[in-house]
């Protein structure tokens, strides 16, 4: 299995509930498991304190063909008062995007994507630019027009739309938690509890520096890590499994 969703800090987000009370049916879904392959350090020292020890690393990958400098801003940009300040991702209430549209910075806060909270939010925050769903080339050319991409989401695994941003060459500032604690260093980015002070930091990033760091995280380097965990469990119990798919 893979692990890439925290559920319990998802579902006690929306319920009301201790995360605590839903740890036990992430343990019942993973421990049949032969492997549980996880994206951070971070992740793999937490489902160890919950009993959870046959682990193996599998990061994440992005396109770098598409995700580059050199895509073309949206229009939108072009009268939007800098810096450009970036969210991409689900408009849900899980990604903490509030945080970032509250944040007392000057500048355009932007916000890429759609979910359940786009309506609150955009009535809330009439200021900020709210463009929808974009894909492919048109999403990596809001990245790469931004001057900070803004993760503002504490209940993340990775953030895969953090190196989306590295590889378009934009720094990330975000909050010192599980993700952006394993990605982002001081040369792409800035992390702090004070999302203010992270945005204001990562703004100084050298943005050829970025797009060079995120050049680690290409698919093909997240396919042989994943490769490599078949390969072990083929040298394991489940081996057989392995060899004779069934369909």
């Amino acid at each position: 299995t893979a692990y890439h969703t925290q559920f319990p800090d998802y579902l006690a987000r929306r319920t009301g509930l201790p995360a605590r009370f839903f740890w036990p049916y992430i343990r019942w879904f993973h421990r049949p498991a032969e492997t549980i392959m996880v994206a951070t350090e971070t992740i793999r020292a937490q489902l160890r304190e919950q009993g959870l020890t046959q682990l193996s690393h599998w990061s994440r990958g992005v396109d770098l063909d598409c995700f580059s400098p050199a895509a073309p801003p949206p229009p939108e940009y072009a009268q939007a008062e800098g810096p450009i300040l970036l969210y991409v991702g689900r408009v849900a209430v899980e990604k903490n995007i509030e945080a970032f549209l509250a944040c007392d910075y000057p500048g355009t806060k932007v916000v890429v994507g759609d979910g359940p909270a786009r309506g609150a939010l955009a009535a809330k925050f009439p200021d900020a630019l709210f463009l929808g769903k974009r894909m492919g080339a048109e999403l990596a050319g809001c990245y790469a027009g931004a001057d900070v991409f803004v993760f503002p989401s504490r209940t993340d695994t990775f953030g895969l739309v953090m190196i989306e941003a590295l590889a378009c060459g934009t720094p990330v500032a975000a909050f010192p938690v599980a993700g952006p604690i394993d990605i982002v260093t001081d040369a792409v980015g800035a992390l702090s509890a004070d999302l203010s002070r992270a945005i204001d930091a990562a703004r100084y990033c050298d943005r050829s520096g970025c797009a060079a760091y995120a050049a680690s995280f290409s698919w093909e380097a997240a396919t042989r890590q994943f490769l490599s965990g078949l390969a072990a469990l083929e040298e394991g119990p489940a081996g057989s499994l392995l060899a004779a798919p069934v369909f």
